[in-house]
């Protein structure tokens, strides 16, 4: 599993991942909010309305799910029994203390920023959340980087090139060895 504050580059870090790791898949989340522009529905996220998630978490079909910035998120078991080398999970903070409760043998990446200032740059750079949404994130973020001593790995997001080297490097065993050549 991966997590970190929203805006250090998890999805970046994870796509370059994906891409020299062709067994492993990434779990599709799904969320309360709504698809921002270019989404996809069962790509980027399963987008359910408050009403759908609270009706699959009755029916246990979540491994995690946990409320952040106002809005649902949660891993769909089904994510997880899908065929597949590896599977990651792009999860929040609350989502990664469930998972590692019920899958205790995953394992737990911490991207973190090489500042917060870098960190409110980088929400504020993508254009993506409203101000208030960025608002909700940047408060968020003092918690959650608290709380990275609680995962086995730490990534810092410095520099993109050097970031996914430590990733593919945790990864070796799925990717196999030619996934280190980075060029």
């Amino acid at each position: 599993m991966i997590t970190g504050p929203s805006g250090v580059g998890k999805g970046t870090l994870i796509r370059g991942l994906l891409q020299r790791c062709p067994g492993v898949q990434l779990s599709v989340s799904a969320t309360t909010r709504a698809p921002r522009e270019g989404e996809v529905n069962g790509r980027d996220y399963h987008f359910l309305t408050e009403e759908q998630f609270a009706t699959r978490v009755e029916r246990g079909e979540f491994v995690e799910h946990a409320e952040y910035a106002g809005n649902r998120y949660g891993t769909l078991r089904s994510e997880l029994e899908r065929p597949a080398e590896g599977i990651v999970l792009e999860i929040d903070l609350q989502g990664a203390r469930q998972v590692r409760e019920t899958l205790p043998g995953a394992t737990q990446v911490f991207i973190a920023p090489p500042s917060v200032e870098d960190l409110e740059a980088r929400l504020r750079g993508r254009a993506s959340d409203s101000p208030d949404q960025i608002a909700r994130r940047l408060d968020a973020a003092p918690t959650e980087l608290a709380a990275k001593e609680e995962f086995s790995k730490i990534v810092v997001n410095d520099d993109l090139d050097t970031a996914l080297g430590e990733l593919v490097e945790l990864a070796a065993r799925i990717c196999g060895p030619d996934s280190r050549d980075l060029s």
